[in-house]
């Protein structure tokens, strides 16, 4: 479907005839006409998908037509992280191009002046606030934000939101927003904790429900099953012909990032990294300098797994098998995007296999295993049921410790990245 065959408003239509945008993606064609008519909205769609501009464009629609007051802040979008909160506030000027529609951004860093920068966007009434919750928390426990005629409240990858622990400050946030109001929520799974949510801040919403997270087809999958200590010699096999050139590589925490990005600048690659341990300016440094090809590769927590709108990666590497079939979707997700093709390739040591044997069941397809480099020795087998036999047999007691560490260990870095 072309969006000129939605009904949208002319000056939304040139703005996206300027940004080269004509067909539709499945989600924006299913959800946009439910926005447009006022209903609350539950849509299920993986990263990705074009969900942004599928909640952007009905709200600048109608916004452009009058009648919402001035000087107030008339939609409310709540974002994960900081990094998805300014891509969404990109998309926003530029749909809003032809229009006289207002937004600002706002997210954590310890920049004064960008304190007083929000502060004025708040006080002022920016049409559409973008903004992630601790930091909107913090205006609003200054006593100057009136959300009482907000007409939009969106939450994007409210999944997200939820495992990083904001369930209590989302709350919080929806006492201060009126309950006459139109409210539209993403997320790419639906477990019970996003169920709930719903059900506590959505009115009889229509759900719209796109395919089951799987990837692309057309990113090409591939593993390696290897020693942990092999890991390393991996990656400066891959790039010992040929250098790297849109990729990153994907830890799972952010001390992991630091000490790989190490051992990958020490082999003269050209490595960034990106972790909780940055301040925003250094972040914003990082992600500008890969986005115009001053490194090369991107060493990173998963903190820039979702949300994060690079369209030509060439290839991602999973250092460390995803906690769950979710992440690993969601990491390898930043390939083949745009009509691009794109590369998948996750490490996986004697450790990981019973985790990854899970991701293939999921995918309902064995991911291709690409024999170790012979120069680092030999490589494990890969028996993924005998070693959860090894966990689960004769030593419950620790298996069942271990586990609940390792769960553990992924909500915290979930919060801290």
């Amino acid at each position: 479907m072309k969006f000129s065959e939605l009904n949208l408003e002319d000056s939304v239509l040139d703005a996206l005839d300027a940004m080269q945008f004509e067909e539709c993606t499945p989600v924006q064609e299913h959800t946009i006409p439910v926005i447009l008519e006022g209903k609350d909205l539950i849509g299920v769609a993986q990263t990705g998908t074009g969900k942004t501009a599928a909640y952007l464009l009905p709200v600048i629609n109608q916004l452009s037509k009058g009648g919402y007051p001035e000087e107030a802040i008339n939609c409310l979008v709540m974002a994960p992280t900081r990094e998805l909160a300014q891509q969404i506030d990109q998309q926003m000027e530029g749909f809003s191009y032809f229009m006289p529609v207002s937004s600002v951004a706002i997210y954590g860093g310890n920049d004064g002046i960008r304190f007083e920068q929000e502060k004025k966007g708040l006080t002022l009434g920016a049409d559409v606030v973008v903004a992630t919750p601790g930091r909107l928390i913090s205006h609003l426990s200054l006593g100057y934000v009136d959300l009482s005629r907000v007409s939009f409240f969106i939450l994007d990858e409210a999944d997200r939101m939820l495992d990083m622990g904001f369930y209590d400050d989302i709350m919080q946030i929806v006492k201060y927003l009126p309950k006459e109001r139109q409210t539209i929520m993403f997320s790419a799974t639906m477990p019970a904790k996003i169920q709930q949510l719903a059900q506590n801040i959505l009115c009889d919403p229509v759900e719209v429900k796109l395919a089951v997270s799987k990837p692309a087809e057309k990113i090409i999958q591939a593993a390696y099953v290897c020693y942990e200590a092999q890991k390393l010699g991996i990656v400066q096999s891959l790039f010992r012909d040929q250098a790297p050139e849109r990729v990153i590589v994907f830890a799972s925490s952010k001390l992991k990032v630091k000490e790989v990005a190490k051992a990958l600048k020490r082999m003269n690659l050209n490595v960034g990294e990106m972790h909780s341990d940055l301040e925003q300016s250094q972040r914003d440094e990082i992600m500008h300098e890969f986005r115009n090809g001053r490194i090369n590769l991107l060493v990173a927590t998963d903190i820039v797994a979702r949300g994060i709108d690079i369209d030509d990666i060439r290839l991602v590497i999973n250092y460390d098998v995803p906690h769950d079939c979710e992440d690993y979707v969601h990491r390898i997700g930043r390939t083949a995007r745009a009509n691009n093709d794109g590369c998948a390739i996750t490490f996986v040591n004697e450790n990981e296999q019973t985790r990854f044997k899970q991701i293939e069941d999921f995918l309902e397809k064995e991911i291709y295993k690409i024999a170790v480099p012979s120069e680092l020795g030999e490589s494990p087998a890969y028996n993924p049921r005998a070693g959860a036999a090894r966990k689960g047999g004769g030593g419950r007691k620790k298996g069942a410790s271990g586990g609940g560490r390792r769960r553990s260990g992924g909500r915290s870095a979930s919060k801290k990245q």
